[in-house]
């Protein structure tokens, strides 16, 4: 019976296979793309999950719909795993829907980040998908460039007018959370930085900045710590700020993983979210709703940037768009998504 009412609504999703199979969308995604690192107990339950929900990705209808399939190599080093998990939702479910392939692939640094490429090209990957930081690395750009290998930029500060991009306005998103938090009567704030090898990082850093230097607010009440968009660094970041004297009444921090940081190291030195300070964060990933309180924050599509690339790369090759070129009707598409200011109770009027 669930067979034949899927049959008459929308197609079943990689997503929904994971869950029945209560696994993650990626370990589906490897099960079908007959990974051999899948445990043979894992591979059953994913298959019997497909089975029961009637679930085909099927390639060779796309074939004969004259589309190209296309095997997809995504790299990441984010260190935020709640940002890559609902890339990776977005990324898998659009990949299953139009039965191309998605690789995933862990690069920690340079070395690694060229020798996947190497070896992703080697076996057939002909698009790739390149999160932050690795969308502006320049030996990956330039070795898929020689390659002649189409790519797109995913959650850079800045278009690039040699890639297709997908991106928010992040200057925009951080000034307006900055502009918020200065509505509430905060006027001494703390801002951890993202990592500064990436331009969405000084986007978010300035947005907060320019909104600081319009409020009014004194050079001296402004303070910022350096994070990496990990927890770690939010610890840190966060554990410099909060014993400055004065110490600021609102912090926001460059992502939602460094702000949960911040709230844990308030509660530790007994400082009462949101009373005695106000915290807010950016990406509304799951760990914004996970801590108490839970985070305002800025709601970047995450999910939907991962759905976005994969169109991107599928519209760039249907176009046979070339890397390098620019500047002709055809050239790679930019793509700008809508962000949110998410209100909840880590941010409170000062008294």
């Amino acid at each position: 019976m669930e067979r034949q009412r899927r049959r008459g609504t929308q197609a079943v999703t990689i997503r929904e296979v994971a869950a029945r199979a209560g696994v993650s969308s990626m370990t589906v995604s490897r099960v079908i793309n007959k990974d051999d690192k899948v445990n043979e107990n894992t591979r059953a339950m994913v298959e019997a999950a497909i089975r029961e929900l009637n679930y085909t990705p099927n390639p060779a209808a796309r074939r004969l719909a004259g589309s190209e399939v296309l095997r997809i190599g995504l790299l990441y080093s984010n260190p935020s795993s709640a940002y890559l998990s609902e890339f990776l939702v977005g990324a898998l479910d659009e990949s299953s829907r139009e039965g191309h392939q998605l690789v995933v692939e862990k690069c920690a640094g340079t070395a690694k980040a060229t020798a996947s490429v190497t070896r992703l090209l080697a076996g057939g990957v002909n698009a790739f998908i390149l999160p932050p930081p690795l969308c502006e690395s320049k030996p990956i750009l330039t070795m898929l460039e020689e390659a002649n290998v189409i790519a797109v930029a995913v959650a850079t500060g800045r278009p690039n007018p040699h890639l297709p991009t997908i991106r928010i306005d992040n200057y925009a998103a951080s000034k307006q959370m900055t502009e918020h938090l200065i509505g509430l009567g905060h006027r001494r704030l703390g801002f951890i930085k993202g990592n500064k090898n990436q331009s969405a990082s000084d986007m978010r850093l300035h947005g907060f900045l320019d909104a600081c230097a319009e409020a009014g607010i004194a050079e001296a009440d402004i303070l910022t710590e350096q994070g990496q968009y990990d927890y770690a660094s939010g610890l840190e970041a966060a554990e410099k700020l909060l014993t400055a004297e004065p110490r600021p009444t609102a912090i926001f921090a460059a992502n939602d993983d460094m702000a949960a940081a911040t709230i844990s190291v308030a509660h530790r030195l007994h400082l009462d979210v949101p009373n005695d300070l106000s915290v807010a964060g950016f990406d509304d990933t799951l760990i914004a709703t996970t801590v108490w309180p839970p985070l305002t924050t800025i709601r970047q599509p995450i999910a939907a940037m991962g759905k976005a690339a994969v169109v991107a790369l599928a519209t760039a090759m249907r176009n046979r768009w070339q890397p390098g070129r620019s500047g002709s009707s055809d050239g790679p598409e930019q793509k700008l998504l809508a962000y949110k200011l998410v209100k909840r109770e880590s941010t409170i009027p000062v008294e």
